[in-house]
């Protein structure tokens, strides 16, 4: 080994230390960066919420950015582009565990899991995800963020995290593929909506009350939402609640990077920090690989390949059936395929009509060729086999 690290172990080693004798805490303690430049409240609302942080004793907070007053330390940097270069320096040499940062990109197939604090009843909700992109498929990503969120509750000690689908398109493809995935070894923990009709496919209330640990959902919706959790009673200049847009995650990504909004104020900068530090402290990256591994090894990939695939051809010539009464409900349908599957019970002699029920989509059949139409349906892909079973 060269001097040169030698040294560097040794200079490591004494400063750990000199922190654990002022601080009295001798074990390891998360170190954690955050960048301090790119905020609309300016440096010193980054630096009062990381000092407000550090008060936590199992917490180093390293500022990134310009010198300034400060009793935390600090790692120079005048421009964004040194503080984003400097922070990838510094986790790179392992002088810090994890950073907190602003305006960062990742690459595709990691995205963010954001934390909020929901207004209904005070509960810790993991939204995912929140920025960058999983996957440049809609149906792909959601399934993605589904196990991304379920590997960062767990880093934070929720040991087995209930998920459920926001209600957007994509949900019920999304919710067809994790059921796949659970039966075939991935076991999921579905949360069920507290509205009469119950799924996992969660309704605006559930976003409220924090019905699932994990609320599942595209990245620009989550964006949307942590907007809205974090500065609703501020006017949305000002970001208030929260712990931020939380840790980048994605299979074989190396790094604990979490996301702030430009707009972030000091109590969700402080949060953002102490999200840092619990993930360090719940072995993120451990869990990451352990989830992966098991999610994988339930055929995951297959999983995803087979949302490419093309249903069942309904794009032939097909004669509508004769118009009769249609009182019996499907629902579980995508939005996107509404149409097809409407045309694919009409292959089958069906009439169909297509309708938007109060929980979304539906199809509309004679009641007594319900069960038929479930099953067409179901072989055909257009419903999940156990839609009813979250």
């Amino acid at each position: 080994m060269a001097e040169k690290e030698i040294k560097k172990m040794i200079g490591k080693v004494f400063n750990d230390i000199a922190d654990a004798i002022e601080t009295g805490q001798f074990g390891q303690r998360p170190r954690i960066g955050i960048t301090t430049l790119g905020s609309e409240h300016g440096i010193e609302n980054i630096i009062q919420g990381a000092e407000e942080a550090q008060k936590n004793n199992d917490i180093e907070v390293v500022l990134i950015g310009p010198k300034t007053k400060t009793k935390l330390k600090t790692k120079e940097a005048n421009t964004e582009q040194e503080v984003h270069k400097k922070m990838e320096e510094l986790l790179d040499n392992n002088e810090i565990d994890s950073a907190v940062t602003m305006h960062y990109s990742f690459p595709i197939g990691v995205s963010t899991v954001g934390k909020v604090i929901t207004p209904g009843k005070g509960k810790e909700m993991y939204v995912a995800t929140t920025t960058g992109t999983s996957s440049t498929d809609r149906v792909e990503g959601m399934v993605k963020n589904a196990i991304y969120g379920i590997i960062t509750a767990k880093a934070c000690g929720v040991e087995n995290p209930s998920v459920g689908i926001l209600n957007i398109d994509g949900a019920r493809q999304t919710e067809r593929a994790l059921k796949e995935l659970s039966q075939r070894g991935y076991k999921i923990n579905f949360s069920e909506s507290l509205r009469a009709d119950g799924g996992c496919v969660m309704r605006g209330n559930d976003l409220l009350t924090g019905t699932p640990d994990v609320m599942v959902t595209d990245p620009l919706t989550g964006n949307l939402l942590m907007k809205v959790f974090s500065s609703y009673s501020t006017g949305g200049s000002y970001e208030a609640l929260g712990y931020g847009y939380g840790p980048g995650i994605g299979e074989d990504y190396d790094k604990i990077i979490l996301i702030l909004s430009r707009a972030s104020g000091k109590p969700v900068v402080s949060g953002a920090i102490q999200y840092a530090a619990q993930l360090i402290k719940g072995n993120c990256k451990e869990i990451a690989k352990e989830e992966f591994q098991k999610a994988n090894k339930a055929g995951l990939k297959e999983i995803l390949e087979g949302l490419k695939t093309k249903k069942e051809n309904v794009e032939e010539e097909i004669t509508k059936p004769e118009k009769e009464v249609v009182t019996g409900q499907i629902a579980g349908i995508e939005i996107m395929d509404l149409e097809d599957a409407v045309k694919a019970l009409w292959k089958h002699g069906i009439y169909a009509e297509s309708g938007m029920g109060c929980t979304g989509p539906i199809v509309l059949v004679n009641e007594e060729k319900l069960k038929t139409a479930m099953k067409i349906l179901v072989e055909a892909e257009f419903v999940a086999k156990e839609k009813i079973d979250c």
